[in-house]
């Protein structure tokens, strides 16, 4: 297998728009057994109301053939605030009570339905994606990133753990939380028991932990979406909090 040669593009045509989708339905529906109420089951297609509204970043392995649909790995979903007007809001906000964000000036970029192709992963793609991200970050002058990120399952018991370490360490300022609406859980305080934290970090899921790491947020609480099998936190990322070395990183050019 030849080596990749990943480019980011946003995605400009129909075709390209139905081509993330397939891949989302590829990992969101077939890998991991979501479903929807938009979901196209026929054609292979994980799509919802808020897609119209929304930008896509797709990251391409040209070694992959001369077609989009087959050289596209990853994608991810950009909204910002004049996407959000005219879908009626943020797709977040059907999970969690964003006031605190949405009720002051800043600029807002929501991210959500970050995938990868299966044999893509654990490999340089997602720096990929992030770069080209980044780039249109700065470019833009967003204030604020933020988006539901997810644990697979709903069983409350089992994630205990893990949300109460993401609580007890990472939980937003009272002025950027978001608060999840209901079905949600809230982890116990410190009176339910010593957690062991090193197992609970395991639990995290890897994309949670990298924004952890540029000096990201969750904020209150956890939503249970059932009909993803999915428990979905809230992400809050201060661009202006990335420190310097982050921000070379992810802006430096790899080929």
């Amino acid at each position: 297998m030849p080596s990749p040669e990943f480019d980011v593009i946003f995605a400009r045509t129909p075709e390209e728009r139905r081509a993330v989708q397939a891949l989302r339905y590829d990992v969101f529906v077939t890998e991991l057994g979501g479903d929807g109420p938009m979901i196209d089951h026929v054609n292979g297609l994980e799509k919802d109301q808020f897609d119209p509204f929304n930008m896509y970043l797709m990251l391409l392995d040209r070694t992959r053939g001369d077609d989009i649909s087959q050289q596209l790995v990853g994608a991810y979903r950009l909204m910002d605030q004049s996407g959000a007007t005219r879908a009626g809001g943020f797709y977040s906000a059907k999970e969690f009570d964003l006031t605190p964000l949405t009720s002051v000036p800043i600029k807002l970029l929501e991210l959500g339905r970050s995938c990868l192709h299966i044999e893509y992963r654990g490999g340089t793609a997602m720096y990929h994606l992030w770069s080209a991200l980044a780039r249109y970050v700065f470019e833009q002058r967003i204030d604020i990133l933020f988006g539901v990120a997810s644990f697979q399952g709903t069983d409350s018991k089992q994630l205990e753990a893990p949300l109460r370490l993401l609580h007890d360490r990472h939980l937003a300022p009272e002025d950027l939380r978001p608060i999840a609406q209901d079905p949600s859980i809230v982890p116990l305080d410190q009176q339910g028991g010593q957690i062991d934290r090193k197992s609970a970090m395991t639990q995290i899921p890897a994309l949670i932990k990298a924004y952890l790491r540029l000096g990201g947020y969750i904020g209150q609480g956890a939503y249970l979406d059932h009909a993803f099998n999915t428990t979905d936190v809230c992400l809050v990322l201060d661009v202006a909090q990335i420190s310097e070395k982050q921000r070379k990183l992810y802006l430096m050019k790899r080929t």
